[in-house]
């Protein structure tokens, strides 16, 4: 998910791998984008390489959150860094991750624009619920847990959608997905298909 993040404030679970490469990103139409990812059983010294690498290329590319399958790998994962209604930022790593959201008359929608960093360079607005929390597993296998409200909700529905092998542009009407697919066309050529590891 895009949008530009500063100093990390909250990291619950410890802060986030470093060390990393910065790697090209999937794009939408790449199979790996649109099918459930495979579970996380192994938490060894290669899931948090893999960690890393994802921390580098969402900052390279100005992203709150990214997945594994936006750079290429077959992983539940996602690593993020956003901030919340409040602007304070969290930031985590999630595997195998389990979305909870309001229900009743808890359930309230943020009708706020998105982006997607694997379709770079559009935005349109996505109801989504205004809170949101996921439950999985770090990077030493022990559980986690993280959840807030405005951008960080909309992010953590996000990120846990591509572990699921959805892409925001599912969940939109056709009329705003041929708005987004205009808005994409316009900038293709400001994302490379090596971006953002060009940079």
């Amino acid at each position: 998910m895009p949008e530009p993040s500063t100093t990390p404030t909250h990291a619950p679970h410890g802060p986030l791998p470093t060390g990393g490469q910065v790697r090209p990103i999937t794009r939408w139409g790449t199979p790996v984008m649109h099918r459930a990812q495979a579970t996380v059983t192994e938490f060894d010294e290669a899931l948090t390489r893999l960690a890393a690498d994802m921390v580098a290329t969402m900052y390279a590319a100005d992203g709150v959150g990214l997945a594994a399958c936006q750079i290429g790998e077959d992983v539940a994962m996602f690593v993020f860094d956003c901030p919340d209604d409040e602007g304070e930022h969290t930031v985590g790593v999630v595997c195998n991750p389990m979305i909870t959201l309001p229900e009743g008359r808890e359930r309230r929608l943020d009708a706020g624009e998105e982006g997607c960093l694997s379709f770079p360079g559009s935005f349109v607005e996505c109801p989504r619920p205004d809170w949101a929390a996921v439950d999985g597993v770090g990077l030493d296998g022990n559980p986690v847990h993280f959840e807030g409200s405005g951008l960080l909700a909309r992010c953590l529905q996000h990120e846990t959608d591509h572990t699921l092998g959805t892409v925001f542009g599912d969940r939109l009407s056709t009329k705003a997905r041929k708005r987004l697919q205009k808005q994409h066309d316009k900038a293709a050529d400001d994302y490379p298909l090596d971006w953002p590891a060009q940079a």
